[in-house]
């Protein structure tokens, strides 16, 4: 068995209103700074580490988890999941 660190990046799909990324990109333009940023997604993320025999099944391992614990909505969220040599 093999230690991985698994990322699940969870964020709003296209054409979903991301409040606080707004709430972000509104207190720059209201403070006048960084007028070049024009747009701000939010993302939450999780960190595993997990012991598994390959990448492979440790990233089918944390979506199961993922999927059984409901930790996102698969109608308004994308969910990203990234496996590394821990």
């Amino acid at each position: 068995m093999a230690t991985f660190s698994v990322h699940v990046t969870i964020e709003n799909k296209p054409g979903i209103s991301d409040p606080e990324g707004e709430t972000i990109l509104n207190d720059l333009v209201l403070k006048g700074t960084h007028k070049i940023v024009s747009k701000i997604k939010t993302a939450k993320m999780l960190k595993f580490t997990i012991e598994e025999k390959d990448k492979k099944t440790a990233k089918i391992k944390v979506q199961e988890i993922c999927d059984e614990l409901r930790i996102y909505n698969p109608m308004v969220s994308k969910v990203t999941i990234d496996v590394f040599d821990a």
